[in-house]
């Protein structure tokens, strides 16, 4: 690795003596918190966008939310919310009237669910399905072999439609479920409201992709 190249996840400190975290902490010779202080001042000028100061605002605000016991003390807080309720809240605090599910056709349980749930809170909801469109798949060039039906009509995932829906319909907040690795790329790419993740795809592990990393060691050290 380059001796100054920003890589704070091979930072050797522990957490509660980083300099990023405490002052007159300790840093690698590649901590982009002590070498990189144009570019601090150059994203300090981005929070002075209102919109960018209200949103970050009201992360930070939501953050804190998300967990009980704060008043005796940090050694004392536990996690109180699930991500769920947290994307409802924070859409609350932003006044948000619109929110977008996008869904994979693999979470329509779980959508149902989710546009229920959000809906039930007063928001209007406009949610899009990742079939949308029913474009072949042939239109990006997937042959026949390529495809999980082979010999037969097969949809593609349209992201970019997913997100052109939303856009026209002006969702002010929008919400991931299940896409794709590449197609979710692809929906950040277009979309025009800023973005969140209620889930992720892990076909394999059930949608829970850190357990492969939590267990690296043991039942998934084959991937390293």
């Amino acid at each position: 690795m380059e001796s100054g190249t920003p890589n704070c996840a091979r930072c050797p400190f522990k957490i509660t003596d980083r300099f990023c975290k405490i002052e007159n902490g300790k840093n690698p010779s590649y901590c982009p918190t002590k070498n990189l202080p144009d570019l601090i001042e150059r994203c300090l000028k981005k929070y002075d966008s209102p919109d960018v100061y209200e949103f970050a605002k009201q992360a930070a605000i939501q953050e804190a939310d998300g967990y009980a016991n704060r008043e005796l003390g940090y050694e004392h807080i536990k996690p109180s919310k699930s991500r769920i309720e947290e994307i409802v809240e924070f859409s609350g605090k932003m006044n948000y009237e619109r929110p977008g599910p996008a869904f994979c056709d693999g979470f329509i349980k779980e959508a149902k669910i989710v546009e229920k749930l959000i809906s039930g809170k007063g928001f209007t909801v406009v949610s899009a399905m990742c079939k949308v469109g029913r474009v072949p798949k042939e239109k990006v060039g997937v042959t026949d072999g390529q495809k999980l039906s082979v010999g037969a009509f097969e949809t593609m995932c349209n992201p970019v439609m997913q997100a052109l829906i939303l856009n026209n319909e002006k969702t002010d907040f929008n919400i991931l479920l299940g896409l794709c690795v590449g197609h979710d790329s692809l929906f950040f790419k277009y979309a025009e409201a800023p973005c969140t993740v209620l889930a992720v795809k892990d076909r394999l592990l059930g949608h829970n992709p850190m357990a492969a990393i939590y267990n690296i060691d043991s039942y998934y050290k084959s991937i390293k």
